[in-house]
């Protein structure tokens, strides 16, 4: 059998996958596949050209106009052991990218698992002509590991189960979110050719709960401005705002599997906007510095660490690399026990070091069951659905 671009593609370097001109710009499709308009995370981009084709005049002169621009100024990237700065960074911006959190035989691991997986869900034929199907309620040519699976996370892999507890990146996170349980994984990515840019969002809106709970929590943390004996009604507005400000009710690491650049579609990430209750422009009334705030220089192996209320998206993938950002989400231990997902299977977590289990022990579904809909990946949110049903039923 002759060999396909699916059996020898990999997540660095050149790649022939992607770039498919039969996928319209712009273009989202419903839960069952249909075509439908804008939509989820599938915002229309108005600035993006009008064809998916590599070498269009439309493609090469946002490439000039990207090559010329893009890159958050200034991005400051931070060593594992400055842990002073990444708290302070985190802290201020919502967001620190923190290099060399993952050595060589480490970052090859994650790379195949993620080709491994990417691998499963772009071998379902597109429709009408189409490379690829593109997934529920996004644009062309991106996909979200963990929406993509059926289980909604990728907890049963050894690959994300190997990312809970590295020596790397434990000590940042007991730094900047202390008492951190693991609440799931999954991450993006965007193949070559996903020319739109992603409308800008949060991935957690802060409605402000929890006030006497996460007043306790901050005090707990170090935090030595709130005076002790009050409660969070009893505090005024600014340290009100601060304590929720400090707490972030949840946060991720995505990990670079390649070194992102002005091209690749790199993340981009507004600074400050964890602390707004505002929502973002819209795509049409972003200003220019916006647009070009990706962190293009963040190099292969280092880790974004970004508060979810911050405001962030991805960028267009203008290049012939596959830019991939698998990650693990975290949760205060002061979240609620009942909001969590039973994604990991029990053999898997057995295998984890002791604080690895200690901090994923909510996720962990009982010896004897499997994860519903965990292995089964699919672009289409019904496809999910009947798969994660049929592992129920299977299994009671």
């Amino acid at each position: 059998m002759a060999e396909t671009e699916l059996d020898s593609f990999r997540i660095v370097g050149d790649t022939t996958i992607g770039w498919d001109a039969n996928t319209p710009v712009n273009e989202t499709v419903d839960d069952d596949g249909n075509f439908v308009g804008s939509g989820g995370f599938g915002v229309h981009d108005p600035r993006a050209p009008s064809e998916r084709v590599y070498d269009h005049p439309e493609v090469q002169a946002l490439r000039e106009e990207y090559k010329k621009h893009n890159g958050f100024k200034g991005l400051e990237i931070c060593e594992p052991h400055e842990l002073d700065r990444i708290a302070k960074i985190f802290r201020r911006d919502g967001f620190v990218v923190v290099k060399d959190l993952l050595d060589e035989p480490t970052l090859a691991r994650f790379r195949e698992g993620c080709e491994e997986v990417l691998r499963q869900i772009l071998s379902i034929p597109g429709h009408q002509g189409r490379k690829y199907i593109t997934e529920t309620n996004r644009l062309p040519h991106r996909y979200s590991y963990g929406t993509a699976s059926a289980s909604r996370h990728m907890m049963h892999h050894p690959v994300w189960a190997e990312m809970t507890d590295l020596p790397t990146t434990t000590p940042i996170l007991s730094r900047i979110m202390p008492g951190y349980l693991v609440s799931g994984g999954g991450g993006d990515l965007a193949l070559p050719g996903a020319i739109e840019m992603q409308h800008l969002h949060s991935d957690g809106f802060d409605v402000g709960a929890n006030g006497d709970v996460r007043l306790k929590y901050a005090r707990e943390s170090g935090y030595k401005m709130f005076e002790e004996g009050k409660t969070f009604d009893e505090l005024d507005i600014r340290l009100q705002r601060l304590v929720l400000e400090l707490t972030p009710p949840s946060m991720t690491i995505n990990f670079a599997m390649t070194d992102l650049t002005w091209e690749n579609g790199p993340i981009r990430q507004i600074p400050g906007t964890h602390t707004t209750m505002q929502m973002p422009p819209k795509p049409a009334d972003e200003p220019d510095w916006m647009r070009w705030s990706a962190l293009a220089g963040a190099p292969a192996g280092s880790g974004v660490f970004r508060d979810h209320r911050a405001w962030h998206s991805g960028t267009p993938n203008l290049s012939r690399e596959i830019r991939c950002l698998p990650n693990l989400e975290f949760v205060p231990p002061w979240h609620n026990e009942q909001h969590y997902m039973k994604s990991m299977p029990h053999e898997i977590w057995k295998t984890l070091t002791p604080h690895g289990k200690e901090i994923c022990r909510f996720i962990k579904q009982e010896a004897g069951v499997w994860p519903f809909g965990a292995g089964v990946m699919h672009p289409l949110t019904n496809e999910r659905k009947a798969a994660n049903e049929a592992s129920r039923e299977e299994q009671y």
